[in-house]
C-alpha cells in the first residue's frame, strides 16, 4: 500500500510540473481537459484520488503518457523535457519546474523566417549556443551570424531578433526570469 501512494505522490507532482513547465495557471488546465479547477486542484494536493479517466486526459492534454506520469518516482533527478510550441517555435525546457535558481534552461528549434521578426527588447540579458545550423542574430543595427559550436550573449535592452539561417536552428539558450517571461509567455 505504500508504494501505491508514492506512485500516487509522484503522479501528483508530475502532473504539477507539466502544468506549471507549460505555464498554466489551473483555470488554463481546466478549459483543456474540461476538468474543474476545483478538481484539479484537489487532484494535484492529494484531497482527491487520482482516477485513470482523469490520468488519460490529463496526460493527452499535457503531452505526456499515462506511463510517464505513474512511473516510479525519479523527481528531482530526472527531467523530462516537454515540448511546447509558440508560433514556428519549438522549445524544450530543460530547467526542473521547482528550480530556485532563477534561470531556466531552454533548447529551442527556430525556423529561417526569410526576413527576420521584428526586432523586440525586454529587461535582461540573452544567452544562447548553437547546437545545430547558424543563427541570424540583429542586434541594434548589426547583423551577426552564430555559427554551430559558438555562443552569443547581449543585452536585451538593444532591440534584438534572431532566426535561421538558411535553415532552421537549434540553440540552448539560458533565460533568467524576465528572458523567460519574454520569450516563452509572450511568445
Amino acid at each position: 500500500m505504500a508504494q501505491y501512494h508514492s506512485l500516487e505522490e509522484a503522479a501528483r507532482r508530475r502532473l504539477r510540473a507539466l502544468r506549471r513547465e507549460r505555464g498554466w495557471s489551473l483555470d488554463d488546465l481546466a478549459e483543456r481537459t474540461y476538468i474543474s479547477a476545483s478538481t484539479l486542484s484537489r487532484l494535484e494536493s492529494g484531497h482527491r484520488r487520482i482516477a485513470i479517466d482523469h490520468l488519460v486526459t490529463l496526460a493527452k492534454v499535457l503531452g505526456s503518457t499515462v506511463e510517464e506520469i505513474v512511473a516510479a518516482d525519479d523527481t528531482g533527478v530526472v527531467i523530462r523535457p516537454s515540448t511546447d510550441e509558440s508560433g514556428s517555435i519549438t522549445y524544450w525546457r530543460l530547467t526542473h519546474p521547482d528550480d530556485t535558481s532563477g534561470r531556466m534552461v531552454v533548447k529551442m528549434r527556430i525556423p529561417d523566417y526569410g526576413e527576420l521578426p521584428e526586432a523586440r527588447v525586454h529587461q535582461g540579458r540573452d544567452w544562447f549556443l548553437v547546437l545545430r545550423g547558424t543563427v541570424h542574430l540583429r542586434v541594434g543595427t548589426r547583423d551577426i551570424f552564430v555559427e554551430e559550436g559558438n555562443a552569443a550573449s547581449f543585452d536585451t535592452m538593444t532591440p534584438h531578433s534572431l532566426g535561421g539561417h538558411k535553415g532552421p536552428v537549434e540553440i540552448l539558450s539560458i533565460f533568467d526570469h524576465h528572458g523567460e517571461r519574454a520569450h516563452l509567455h509572450e511568445g
